[in-house]
């Protein structure tokens, strides 16, 4: 964690630090912290069983991902949720740490970065430091350009959401 602070003090990339006991879910987030001005994420890390091509989609919060019709759009089989043996293994996360700002830790350019196009055109977007005790408040330029550092993209799409 250390390690992210650093690089976001080296690219001078600012951001406002909330503490708070662990959450593993989006409605705990909901429940422990205030309403702050930043897009609320889900994170998920999916996979393609067949392929083995991982993915961590970010998504508004309140959005129920349709796994099938992403799946279609990616160019997959098939997608279920990543093993927390290998989230560990490829990003170094536990279960409710999962973040968009993940993609420091994939230094084998491993997992796939998809973006909702609600949080890319967001002002600044709520998202944990590697850990579910903090959240941070950052602008999305900001993550542009620390995504850019890294020689990441995002694939930044509409989602397909489940409808009721």
């Amino acid at each position: 964690m250390v390690a992210l602070y650093s690089l976001l003090d080296q690219l001078a990339i600012p951001y406002q630090r909330i503490d708070h006991a662990p959450v593993f879910t989006c409605e705990e987030a909901s429940r422990l912290l205030p309403n702050l001005p930043a897009a609320k994420t889900k994170n998920l890390f999916l996979r393609d069983p067949k392929s083995e091509r991982l993915f961590l989609v970010v998504t508004p919060e309140q959005s129920r991902v349709d796994l099938k019709a992403l799946a279609s759009a990616l160019g997959v089989k098939r997608l279920s949720f990543g093993s927390p043996e290998r989230l560990e293994a490829v990003l170094g996360l536990t279960p409710g740490s999962v973040t968009l700002l993940a993609m420091v830790r994939d230094r084998e350019s491993a997992v796939e970065l998809v973006v909702d196009e609600t949080i890319w055109q967001a002002e600044r977007v709520q998202c944990h430091p590697l850990v579910n005790t903090a959240t941070l408040l950052i602008r999305l330029d900001d993550v542009r350009r620390l995504l850019a550092h890294l020689g990441r993209e995002a694939t930044v799409m509409r989602l397909p959401v489940v409808v009721d």
